[in-house]
């Protein structure tokens, strides 16, 4: 190895080491004032580093906060993706619910994170295309299991109104044009149910309403993967 690789090398570590050290600090930001007011300054003196300095790792606040979504949904959706390894054998109802199961493990164990990506948007932010690919992770689980439901055991009658069915067709085309329009358009609806569950449990709506959560959110997202048809 030259000298010229190996200094190429030790400053490639370097960089993803700083790169990994401001990330940890804005989520502490995250977690202490809230997404809309993280400030790279800020992150810069905690770190004991110049402004400018850090610019030359993200250029803008807009930057930062990709690059902390993106984690944050690719963290997710490797929870929702083992969850369903792990039970791979299991039936297409219980593969399901597994994986809606991870999902609020991951936002109970990283509250902050799912407030980023699922709670109020930030003022001013706009999140770019290449946070999409991060953010399918866990619809395409989801899809994948009534995919494999449709093409194995089949999949229940899901009743579909008439003045749906041009919305569902198109949304269809869009996300899953093999499988039946009905069992697309009720994924949707459980899709944001789902994420509906775990906001109210993470956000307190639930306090002083539903105690035993876990088995709650068992019935309910055992009952949302029913809807779309799964036996």
């Amino acid at each position: 190895m030259t000298t010229s690789s190996t200094t190429q090398g030790a400053r490639a570590r370097a960089r993803i080491e700083v790169t990994a050290a401001i990330k940890d600090e804005a989520r502490r930001q995250l977690a202490a004032e809230g997404a809309a007011k993280l400030s790279l300054r800020a992150v810069a003196r905690q770190l004991g580093m110049v402004s400018s300095a850090l610019y030359r790792y993200f250029p803008s606040r807009d930057d930062l906060l990709t690059a902390l979504i993106i984690d944050a949904y690719d963290s997710l959706g490797e929870r929702a993706e083992a969850a369903h390894h792990a039970v791979a054998d299991a039936g297409p109802l219980s593969r399901w619910t597994a994986v809606c199961e991870g999902v609020r493990d991951w936002a109970l164990a990283h509250p902050h994170e799912y407030a980023l990506i699922y709670g109020s948007p930030v003022p001013g932010y706009s999140a770019p295309d290449t946070t999409v690919p991060a953010a399918s992770r866990v619809g395409l689980v989801l899809i994948g299991i009534v995919r494999e439901a449709h093409e194995g055991p089949g999949l229940t009658d899901v009743p579909l109104p008439t003045e749906l069915r041009p919305e569902a067709e198109r949304m269809t085309a869009d996300l899953a044009p093999d499988l039946p329009t009905e069992a697309v358009t009720a994924l949707v609806a459980a899709w944001a149910q789902l994420f509906g569950l775990v906001g109210f449990e993470l956000f307190g709506q639930f306090n002083r309403v539903v105690e035993d959560r876990g088995r709650f959110f068992r019935h309910a997202v055992a009952g949302l993967g029913r809807g779309v048809g799964l036996r």
